[in-house]
């Protein structure tokens, strides 16, 4: 019984210490960039309104790298050229969050900071704040 316990104890231990590397490799930033929330990042192909910051955010990337669509404040980033990409960011944010002043620039348009976190380059989430 000693032996189950001791077996158990080691692998609740090994699992605990693989948890915590994985929430320390997720915490890295890899990149950081800026985008400027404007109309053109407002609505869909179809000229439907956008609302939640995943699917703007995903807009102005696309706008960016795929249709050369950009305003003064987006800048060019390593990580969202692809439409594979861009599929993963609403993913990448909920992992990682938006700040409460950058939610509002989702809706009102303007200015916000990009911060990507990931490991070996790969992006495990994205943060959105203002930028100072």
């Amino acid at each position: 019984m000693a032996r189950h316990f001791k077996l158990l104890k080691t692998s609740v231990l090994a699992f605990g210490f693989a948890i915590a590397a994985q929430v320390a490799v997720a915490s890295e930033q890899i990149g950081a960039f800026t985008v400027f929330i404007g109309k053109p990042d407002l609505s869909n192909a179809k000229g439907a309104a956008l609302s939640d910051p995943a699917s703007i955010l995903r807009r102005d990337r696309a706008n960016y790298h795929r249709f050369g669509v950009s305003q003064p404040g987006d800048e060019w980033d390593p990580y969202f050229g692809s439409n594979k990409s861009r599929k993963n960011i609403k993913a990448l944010l909920e992992k990682g969050g938006i700040g409460p002043k950058a939610a509002k620039r989702f809706k009102n348009g303007g200015t916000v900071l990009i911060r990507v976190m990931g490991a070996g380059g790969k992006p495990t989430a994205i943060m959105v704040s203002v930028p100072n």
